[in-house]
């Protein structure tokens, strides 16, 4: 086995195995979590003896929690230059396992959020747990969410995407599966046999088809999904030209769940929703390399801005603080505010290694 502290990398039969290794910390990604990977998946894509990889996080709690936004806001001030490094090191290995060509097999038991979405919804294959628990919870850290939810969260069936962007809603396997993300649910106590299967299996040509059978044949009901019963409203609201018309329409409509969607929406970064609700409405006619790209131009200005710094203390430092918005009200962010994070980096645009 060969490792860096916080990931791990073995091989058992034709897999490649990672295995991320902080547990105390949710498995949250660092830069040079991001950075090994990425290289090893450059090693891998050209050896023909791994046929897929395999991604789980170590412990019961997490698969992946995020990105360690903690650090970042930690050094973001002072040394700016190395938060960007880390979301430099993050995109690129994002976009390296979008185009990795081999199955590319995470196993989501338990937390999966932010970073932990970027480490896997690019792959080809995710199988929720009982386990699970998936949220994009970025607008309420004054972030918007990255790695890569511009491109997938786009392609959810109907609105669910902006849904998830906007509210940060938590989903269980079956709303996960639901709405796209996983494509399966295994018992959390037979992953390992499931990972003893792959490493026996022939590949062949179609790989990840097979890959499907296999995981197919350990998958499990999740349940009724919950958000189904709610598909008509979220198509029907979410959809809206503008967060100021999602939420008036949420706040006319009476029901719990709109009720509740609005309260969600209202406690977050004012600044981050106009930024997610824009993101989310360009990136489905964007390539994942376009959508990386603009995401690298909006976090860089997220670097340079107040509410990541303010969102992270409160909710993730100080643990219950409200978090105080600048500006404080979805009015207050003006359209030209908001196109000034899309607008280009001169010389510093993001770069990858097949340009």
């Amino acid at each position: 086995m060969s490792h860096d502290q916080d990931i791990l990398f073995d091989r058992q039969g034709g897999l490649g195995l990672v295995r991320l290794n902080r547990p105390k910390a949710l498995n949250a990604l660092t830069r040079s979590m991001c950075a090994a990977l990425d290289a090893k998946l450059v090693e891998w894509e050209r050896d023909p003896a791994i046929k897929a990889v395999v991604l789980r996080g170590e412990g019961e709690r997490a698969f992946c929690a995020g990105g360690d936004v903690r650090h970042i806001r930690a050094i973001g001030k002072t040394h700016p230059d190395e938060a960007r490094a880390f979301f430099w090191d993050e995109y690129r290995m994002n976009a390296r396992i979008h185009r990795f060509t081999k199955p590319y097999i995470s196993l989501l038991d338990g937390i999966t959020m932010g970073g932990g979405f970027g480490i896997s919804a690019p792959g080809s294959h995710r199988v929720a747990t009982p386990r699970t628990l998936f949220a994009m919870p970025e607008t309420g850290i004054g972030m918007f969410p990255d790695v890569g939810g511009s491109y997938f969260l786009s392609r959810t069936p109907g609105s669910f995407g902006m849904y998830l962007a906007l509210t940060g809603a938590r989903l269980g396997a079956a709303d996960a599966i639901h709405v796209g993300y996983a494509q399966a649910c295994v018992a959390s106590e037979r992953l390992d046999e499931l990972v003893a299967v792959l490493a026996k299996t022939e590949f062949g040509r179609d790989a990840k088809a097979i890959a499907t059978q296999v995981i197919n044949a350990f998958a499990t009901p999740a349940g009724e999904p919950g958000l189904a019963q709610h598909r008509a409203l979220i198509d029907r609201m979410f959809p809206l030209d503008s967060v100021e018309a999602i939420v008036a329409a949420l706040q006319a409509d009476g029901s719990a769940f709109a009720a509740d969607a609005a309260a969600k929406i209202g406690r977050d970064s004012p600044t981050s929703l106009k930024l997610a609700h824009r993101q989310i409405r360009e990136g489905g006619s964007r390539t994942f390399d376009a959508c990386m790209r603009m995401e690298w131009r909006m976090v860089n200005r997220i670097i340079e801005g107040h509410d990541f710094y303010e969102g992270v203390g409160a909710v993730l430092v100080d643990k219950g603080r409200t978090p105080v918005w600048n500006p404080p009200t979805l009015a207050g962010v003006s359209d030209t505010a908001i196109d000034e994070y899309f607008a280009p980096l001169p010389g510093n645009e993001l770069r990858f290694d097949w340009d």
